[in-house]
């Protein structure tokens, strides 16, 4: 999975504009984020088409950053979050962004961008 990192102008219609070209051409989202901060839309999301996705946000002169996105599952409730976290924190690892992709009543099936994906990987497994 990648991660798609936009920055819009904050004004009315922007990101109604990215989501149309990306809808026109087929592109679906898994899971999407925003938040606005001095002036700006940053616009974090994961296409389920990386090259389509790739090609609209060229085609339309936006500029973008792309990140690699580590798919993990956590147990329901605060304590697994916590674990999950703190285990990275030990590595020395950052957590730059991280999506809810769903639940269930087990727990937490999560999208998260890291600092060092190779470290976070070992963090997670053990």
């Amino acid at each position: 999975m990648t991660e798609f990192s936009v920055r819009l102008a904050n004004r009315p219609g922007q990101l109604a504009t990215l989501a149309r070209s990306l809808a026109d051409a087929g592109v679906g989202i898994e899971a999407f984020a925003t938040i606005a901060t001095m002036g700006q839309s940053h616009v974090r999301f994961i296409a389920d088409n990386d090259a389509r996705a790739r090609r609209v946000l060229t085609h339309a002169g936006v500029d973008f950053d792309e990140t690699d996105v580590l798919d993990t599952f956590v147990p329901r409730g605060t304590s697994g979050l916590a674990a999950m976290a703190e285990g990275l924190g030990k590595a020395g690892v950052n957590i730059e962004s991280m999506y809810l992709l769903h639940t269930n009543a087990e727990g937490y099936h999560l999208a998260v961008t890291v600092s060092d994906p190779d470290v976070a990987k070992t963090a997670l497994a053990g």
